[in-house]
């Protein structure tokens, strides 16, 4: 007797299968596992960066509100004052230190004197603020590069979170990863839409997603792309003046002939000094005469009618051989830091400095440096600052909302948060990638230490951790007993 086959009917109902996941590309996947990792662990930097830069922003209309009866003078209009009367009243109120900067006062501003104190060190001085039409000394404080102490105060807690030379190394490291997570992400959203890549999709939040991490997603991209541009000048002009990073950035600078030039203030006409001394066969060397400080309306009046206009710092020499210099300090746009170094004997312009003939590189160090304190669009370049700084923090917290809604919720897989990215995604990038990428990434991390450091511990850890686990996959499980 032959048996039929068991055949079993095909079921009418059509059946709903998943759509096979799009394969990501080695690139692709390496890429997000560095967005991940870098947002999870650089983003609390990056938070307390917008945070006190927030707070720095409107700095200039609170310095107006604290300290505006050393800063504004009283009833402005009239005669002004001699400068080298002012700088008298200035002296008088103030006898110690060497006079070594005056900034004139303009309109209702103050001008302010600056002397160097025994118990101070160079980056400090004593400032006294003189009514330029009354002559009156309306307040003495210690200033930090003529920075008030409050701006000073925000300054340090945005550098450096009032931690000193230890706390600078978390502004370079949120600045050092902020343009890499900022360019990591752009091109994972721009991935994202491939074959349907609109504006609208990219630049708009999808506010037809349910709640859930597509939506939050959406926010978080989307914002990054219109943040884009802000948040590489911040990255950019924080470096330069980092500790690590800005001192790299400023060899660099000065190896192109890129620095920031300076007036010459040696006076070719100034007496010698007499040879001799200790190697001179006995013979005394002459005295260097001191300055006098009633000489500087003279030196104004010279570097005026040079075409030095607008608001200007007038630097006095420690010696009468040495120039004065006297610079522009216009920090909104067009910037003026036009300089000239002034004999006051001769009442000659003695070297120049145009604003205009700067290497490029050094203005846009100059412009990055206005823009990212704020100074150089004046009021609109403080709202502009305040909305990145805003943003930034919108990005940062919809990053830790999207890791929390990707958590397991399953019973057996329940978890805080979300797993991470798949591990080892680099080992299959192709050879010439490697071969290039590796050498431009070990530069780049020797220019940028505190990126390159932590990339490469990232790396290191992210290689052994995953050997470990394929080991422990890969480990023979014992036998079970038997009759078991």
């Amino acid at each position: 007797m032959t048996l039929a086959p068991d055949v079993t009917e095909p079921d009418p109902t059509p059946t709903r299968t998943r759509p096979p996941a799009a394969k990501t590309s080695p690139f692709g996947a390496l890429l997000l596992r560095l967005h991940f990792y870098a947002g999870i662990l650089v983003a609390p930097f990056l938070l307390v960066a917008a945070l006190t830069g927030l707070a720095y922003t409107f700095t200039p209309q609170l310095e107006k509100l604290v300290y505006a009866d050393e800063l504004t003078a009283a009833k402005p209009g009239g005669q002004v004052l001699p400068l080298a009367q002012q700088v008298a009243a200035a002296r008088a109120a103030y006898p110690a230190g060497t006079l070594t900067t005056v900034r004139p006062g303009e309109g209702d501003a103050t001008t302010q004197v600056d002397f160097t104190s025994p118990d101070l060190d160079e980056e400090h001085q004593h400032t006294v603020y003189v009514n330029p039409y009354t002559g009156a000394v309306t307040g003495q404080m210690t200033t930090w590069w003529a920075t008030t102490p409050l701006k000073t105060w925000f300054d340090d807690l945005h550098r450096n979170l009032h931690l000193g030379a230890t706390g600078r190394h978390y502004s370079e490291f949120a600045a050092s990863w902020l343009w890499v997570i900022t360019l990591g992400g752009v091109v994972l959203w721009w991935r994202r839409h491939k074959g349907a890549r609109t504006a609208r999709r990219l630049l708009a939040p999808d506010l037809a997603a349910k709640k859930g991490v597509r939506r939050t997603r959406s926010w978080h991209a989307a914002t990054g792309l219109w943040l884009t541009v802000g948040l590489l000048l911040l990255s950019a002009t924080g470096m330069t003046w980092s500790r690590y990073a800005g001192a790299n950035f400023a060899a660099a600078l000065d190896s192109l002939r890129s620095g920031t030039p300076s007036v010459s203030t040696a006076l070719t006409s100034a007496p010698a000094a007499a040879a001799g001394g200790h190697h001179g066969g006995g013979a005394t060397t002459a005295p260097v005469a001191s300055v006098d400080p009633a000489v500087i309306d003279t030196v104004l009046a010279t570097a005026r009618k040079d075409g030095l206009s607008g608001p200007v710092a007038i630097g006095v020499p420690a010696d009468a051989a040495t120039a004065w210099t006297v610079t522009q300090t216009r920090d909104l746009w067009p910037v003026g830091r036009d300089s000239v170094a002034v004999d006051a004997a001769t009442s000659k312009v003695v070297d120049r400095v145009n604003f205009a003939d700067w290497p490029l590189l050094a203005k846009l160090t100059r412009w990055g440096i206005n823009a990212h304190m704020g100074t150089l669009f004046g009021l609109v370049n403080q709202l502009l600052l305040a909305a990145l700084a805003i943003g930034l923090v919108c990005v940062i917290v919809w990053g830790y909302r999207m890791w929390w809604q990707r958590r397991p919720t399953r019973a057996d897989r329940r978890a805080v948060v979300g797993t991470p990215p798949v591990r080892g995604a680099w080992v299959g990038l192709p050879a010439w990638v490697i071969v290039v990428g590796v050498p431009a990434v070990v530069a780049l991390g020797w220019a940028l230490p505190l990126f390159g450091i932590p990339l490469a511990a990232f790396l290191l850890i992210d290689v052994i951790v995953g050997g470990m686990r394929r080991r422990n996959a890969a480990a023979p499980t014992s036998p079970a007993p038997a009759g078991s």
